[in-house]
């Protein structure tokens, strides 16, 4: 295992333009660190030169302690699974497992290999695939086949670049389950890039979020979805996405397209002086009213016309379009831009109850808290209702949750290992008793024939 640290890390190509400009991040020895953005925002471009792919224009790379700028891929010991697998067609599943160890002639003896790919084959359950050729595989069992290769080669880390981006929904979904297993497992350093909010939500101990080379947060997924700090940040994460919606300041009320909210302290102070803000609301934090559901206290209620519904069992979705303020207008034009937006009519989405009867045609009656929603300015972007305090109190928890999982996470190999090797001594111990029993009937037979 071992700790990354990026300082001041560029990368400009011949026409002078960053592709990963400035970014200087630590990443922390076991830790489940996720690069994620919207196409070309530079995140692959960023691993690639981790792995030592592309190299670095200025800044330093430094793996414990020791920097790497100019080390070739293969004398930083790290093992990267790519998007594509990459594996042998003509090699069966063990071959290919077992390739970066016969690359290292004469290292490794036949039982050694054979002993690394088994352990890679069990922890990703490939046993009984091992002779077959990769492409009689499955899309999941390939990528695992690529993970085992990288397992085998006990690297100080792992990096994937985009490694289930040609999987469908459902084998996605199996294969996060089964990194993230896999990782807490071996508690081993890993960089996983996507362009998918989803994987890095439910992977990653952090998330470092890239716009256009540039980094715009690194915290926990649950620090980026409750204290965003500007409005990519977001508007990346959550699916659906958070609902924008312009709203102008009359003294201390901001008046949005449906209802108009009161606001008092720290917000009031921030937005005084401002006529117009951009307001943030998660579409699960708006409610049904004609379920009856307790109103937190200051809830605020409006009504508003349905112009199409989804249900999905659990929940609903009810579609709300507005007419946004034409002063902020060109902000979100360019947000949606940046976020790789369809520049779609303005609409809320209010993510109800599965319970909810609200169909499309419907005047809804709705209600949110206003403390849940976020303020921001419409022309840096920034969050003011940022919470700087419960984002350090959440980082804090964050990484006690991460030590508990990686302990436990170890604990269970030191059982499982236990097991391995008792079971490993039976089979060894049966092994010998076969040879002295083969070897004495051979030694029966020769006496006979002698």
């Amino acid at each position: 295992m071992s700790q990354i640290q990026l300082n001041n890390i560029v990368k400009k190509y011949g026409d002078g333009f960053p592709a990963v400009n400035d970014v200087s991040l630590d990443i922390a020895d076991g830790e489940f660190m996720i690069f994620v953005g919207p196409s070309g925002c530079g995140k692959s471009t960023l691993l690639r030169m981790i792995v030592g792919l592309e190299d670095i224009t200025s800044g330093d790379m430094l793996i414990d302690g020791k920097k790497v700028n100019d080390l070739a891929p293969r004398d930083r010991n790290l093992a990267m699974v790519f998007q594509n697998y990459a594996l042998y067609p003509h090699l069966s599943v063990f071959e290919n497992i077992a390739f970066p160890l016969r690359l290292e002639k004469g290292k490794h003896d036949e039982n050694v290999i054979r002993q690394k790919v088994q352990n890679a084959s069990s922890m990703l359950e490939l046993d009984e695939h091992l002779e077959r050729k990769p492409g009689n595989l499955s899309g999941g069992q390939r990528q695992r086949v690529a993970m085992g290769r990288a397992i085998v080669r006990d690297a100080d880390a792992f990096l994937f670049d985009e490694p289930l981006s040609n999987l469908d929904a459902k084998l996605r979904g199996q294969m996060r389950t089964e990194i993230a297993r896999m990782q807490r497992r071996m508690g081993i350093t890993t960089i996983y890039v996507t362009h998918d909010q989803t994987e890095a939500m439910t992977l990653g101990d952090r998330v470092a979020v890239l716009k256009k080379g540039v980094l715009q947060q690194v915290a926990s997924p649950r620090e980026l979805y409750e204290q965003p700090v500007n409005l990519f940040v977001a508007g990346f994460i959550g699916t659906p996405p958070m609902n924008f919606l312009p709203a102008r300041v009359n003294g201390n009320v901001l008046s949005l397209p449906f209802v108009d909210v009161p606001v008092s302290g720290d917000l009031a102070k921030q937005v005084e002086g401002k006529d117009l803000v951009i307001v943030g609301i998660r579409p699960e934090y708006l409610k049904d009213a004609s379920l009856g559901d307790q109103q937190a206290q200051g809830a605020v209620s409006f009504e508003a016309p349905v112009d199409q519904t989804e249900w999905l069992g659990n929940e609903q979705y009810a579609y709300i379009p507005y007419e946004a303020d034409a002063a902020v207008q060109h902000k979100l034009d360019e947000l949606d831009r940046e976020l790789d937006g369809e520049g779609m009519r303005t609409q809320m989405v209010v993510n109800l109850d599965g319970r909810s009867r609200i169909r499309e045609g419907d005047n809804a009656q709705l209600y949110f808290d206003p403390a849940l929603m976020h303020v921001f300015d419409p022309e840096s972007g920034a969050c003011l209702t940022r919470d700087d305090e419960r984002a350090a109190q959440i980082a804090k928890e964050s990484e006690e949750d991460r030590r508990r999982a990686l302990e436990r996470a170890r604990e269970r190999e030191g059982v499982d290992g236990n097991r391995r090797n008792g079971r490993q001594g039976e089979d060894a111990h049966g092994t010998h008793d076969d040879a002295g029993r083969e070897g004495g009937t051979d030694r029966a037979s020769g006496a006979a024939r002698a």
